[in-house]
């Protein structure tokens, strides 16, 4: 069949480029590898105008993501792609950039002896979680052994609007997923409801530090207090897992008197994401264990097949190097009063376009941007009553645009309750937010004057 016959469309089985003609003189399929191969340039050229269909990552306002690094982190990352994390025999000096990183974050998170800190680079933060579970449940495990109990049916108290990363573990290792739900305007898990929760099989609490769902911390000195009283009352030592993954390289520069780190001692162990606000690319994240006790014997490994006898602690085994240099780049280049700045901004930007959203008759804020620079709307209810779109509807306008702003329910029990957020990042300034806020205005002036109309109509929806 010819070009000019053939329908070029995702089911088709080759790819039909448009310059053929000069550089390739035959189909390329594509759901099997082709039996010759072509031209570098030929080959760069087909993907990357492919690629010019994915979105542009500085109006993706749904990822919690790094979409920008200078142009110094790039070149240290192009020229550390081959580094295996994982062979620190091969790479000694990347092992001992990751070693200085962890001290760094564990100084950072106010570990009790971090020259001596316990923990590990991860692919991001759901390994790190599923490390910090592990412990917990390790712990727990060998504590009912010794104590001759049984250790079959443990559990895990956390809010409903934790990341999917905390299902996942709960499933993989057969773990009781215990969650405090919404209830009215409360989105996050607070210390009364978790403690109805407790019980002898809990082997821990885990809390977060910027929930992805609307951006606000949880009360882990609250919590902590709350597991200290149930101690004295019934002997269960229950600990502590925060999940920073957000919130872990923010609230240190933005919020220093908040305690909800190791300066709590039931707080046995913390993850973050260096690839969120920690600026870096991804993949890459960091959990810390309070110290060498809070971490079993039995989740660490000697491998020596690499060469040499070589400690690892992780879940995945191989994993980019560069990142963890990444990371190293930007803690030495920033410093901690240029995390303070970098982050500031994000939230001065954060609160401004959250306040001017606010303000709309058609919107009414649920955060604002005050802990981790993140904030969510909802419709006005009196409004909603008549109006004749939704959320969902402002969302799939504003793609036309460009952005990604995503739509979604609140968690159980509050999955009735559609909201709308923004995360601000330090690539968005005043200027990306003030157009944002325009094409807000211009989708909701569109939806109001032409009701009957849907997002799917060809006209584009903006008034230019």
């Amino acid at each position: 069949m010819s070009d000019q016959k053939r329908p070029a469309n995702e089911t088709d089985p080759v790819l039909l480029p448009t310059f053929a003609a000069r550089g390739i003189t035959r189909e390329i399929p594509k759901h099997k590898m082709a039996e010759e191969s072509m031209l570098p340039d030929v080959a760069y050229q087909v993907i990357h105008d492919e690629l010019s269909l994915d979105g542009y990552s500085l109006l993706n306002l749904a990822t919690f993501v790094t979409t920008w690094m200078d142009e110094q982190g790039k070149r240290l990352l192009s020229e550390t792609l081959d580094k295996n994390m994982v062979d620190r025999d091969e790479y000694p000096q990347t092992a001992e950039i990751e070693q200085r990183c962890i001290r760094m974050v564990a100084e950072l998170w106010n570990a009790p002896d971090h020259e001596n800190a316990v923990g590990t680079s991860t692919i991001g933060s759901s390994e790190a979680c599923m490390l910090g579970g592990m412990g917990m449940k390790w712990r727990w495990r060998d504590k009912r052994k010794a104590e001759g109990k049984s250790y079959d049916k443990p559990n895990l108290i956390m809010g409903s609007n934790v990341q999917v990363c905390w299902h996942k573990f709960c499933r993989y290792w057969d773990v009781e997923a215990r969650e405090v739900p919404c209830e009215g305007d409360r989105f996050t898990l607070n210390a009364e409801e978790a403690m109805k929760l407790v019980d002898e099989n809990t082997i821990g609490v885990v809390v977060i530090m910027g929930s992805t769902f609307d951006g606000r911390y949880e009360p882990v000195e609250e919590v902590s207090k709350a597991l200290d009283a149930h101690q004295e009352k019934t002997g269960q030592d229950i600990p502590i897992h925060v999940d920073g993954a957000s919130g872990g390289f923010v609230a240190p520069f933005l919020q220093p008197e908040i305690v909800w780190d190791f300066r709590l001692p039931r707080v046995k162990s913390i993850n973050a994401s260096g690839h969120k606000y920690g600026l870096v690319y991804p993949g890459v994240g960091w959990v810390i264990f309070r110290d060498r006790d809070a971490l079993p014997d039995d989740l660490v490994f000697h491998v020596s097949y690499l060469g040499g006898d070589m400690i690892d602690l992780s879940i995945n085994f191989s994993r980019p190097g560069n990142r963890v240099v990444g990371q190293y780049y930007n803690f030495l280049r920033l410093g901690k009063d240029g995390y303070r700045r970098i982050h500031q901004t994000s939230q001065n930007v954060a609160k401004a376009l959250s306040a001017r959203i606010g303000e709309m008759p058609q919107f009414d804020l649920i955060t604002d941007g005050s802990d981790i620079p993140v904030f969510c709307w909802k419709m006005n209810e009196d409004y909603a009553k008549t109006a004749s779109y939704t959320l969902y509807d402002i969302a799939e306008k504003l793609r036309g645009r460009g952005w990604l702003v995503p739509a979604y329910p609140m968690p159980a029990n509050r999955s009735d309750l559609v909201v709308q957020r923004v995360v601000v990042k330090e690539d968005m300034s005043m200027d990306i937010a003030n157009m944002l806020l325009k094409d807000i205005e211009r989708a909701v002036e569109y939806f109001e004057q032409r009701p009957e109309n849907k997002p799917t109509d060809n006209a584009d929806g903006f008034h230019h």
